[in-house]
């Protein structure tokens, strides 16, 4: 897929880990870095088994694949992660902060407020500042590398309801950690955020007909965002091609502006 697109294979050599990227919007991420040549851990807290068929796929690109388990929730489980990269891979070039709770399906749509806010909290910020300074600061000691973090189109903008409240919490403070991060590690650490908009993923999947033509009315582009269209920005800012961005919020959202 994305070979067609450019055969160059612009992050060969390059050694990559994506948190989270046993489905969705991770395991598309994984596939485009592997089809631009880089080496990628796979991540995922308990889907083990979807992992390893992950790294399957990603191998097929003719590139080195691992899977690593770990519940982000556990500081001590991230630092973990980090040093098992170095330990194994000798370092990392790219790291993709994609791991988030999911609070929307299963039994954790049931859960109540506070919960939910605490698995957000846990996972999408404190995890991903944890390791983002971990992996900054080793990194910069390495001569340079890039870290993608995932925030939330209307993060910026709002959205009622519970949902909004604890995403635009969650994945404000990301964006915010961002921009800031890039100012600490510049120059030889490049930091960037996704915000994806209506990217049918899982919850999309089986949304409400009400959902389903919501996104569709608030997207320009007249359809739901997929995993891919995100996978494919995000190799764009891994490469060589934004060497001179950092520090930016980049809306992956089909033109939504609200």
């Amino acid at each position: 897929m994305a070979d067609d697109r450019n055969s160059d294979r612009e992050l060969s050599g390059k050694r990559a880990v994506v948190t989270g990227s046993s489905s969705g919007i991770g395991r598309a991420i994984a596939l485009e870095l592997a089809a631009a040549g880089a080496d990628v851990l796979i991540h995922c807290a308990r889907s083990r088994e979807k992992a390893e068929s992950v790294a399957e796929q990603v191998r097929g690109q003719g590139v080195r694949s691992y899977v690593w388990s770990a519940d982000l929730r556990d500081a001590a489980a991230c630092d973990q992660l980090v040093s098992e990269v170095w330990r194994s891979l000798g370092g990392c070039d790219i790291w993709i902060n994609n791991a988030g709770a999911d609070t929307l399906t299963g039994e954790a749509a049931r859960w109540s407020y506070d919960r939910k806010l605490e698995e957000l909290l846990a996972v999408d910020v404190r995890a991903t500042i944890r390791m983002s300074r971990s992996v900054g600061d080793r990194m910069r000691l390495a001569g340079g590398g890039v870290i993608l973090n995932m925030g939330w189109d209307q993060a910026e903008t709002g959205m009622g309801g519970d949902s909004g409240e604890l995403f635009g919490a969650a994945k404000g403070a990301i964006m915010a950690f961002t921009k800031s991060l890039a100012m600490t590690l510049a120059p030889s650490v490049r930091v960037n955020c996704l915000a994806p908009g209506w990217i049918k993923t899982a919850w999309g999947e089986r949304a409400s007909e009400s959902w389903q033509e919501r996104a569709i009315r608030e997207t320009p582009l007249g359809r739901w965002g997929t995993p891919e269209d995100v996978a494919a920005v995000a190799r764009f800012l891994c490469s060589d091609a934004a060497a001179f961005v950092t520090g930016q919020v980049v809306r992956v959202n089909g033109g939504a502006v609200r």
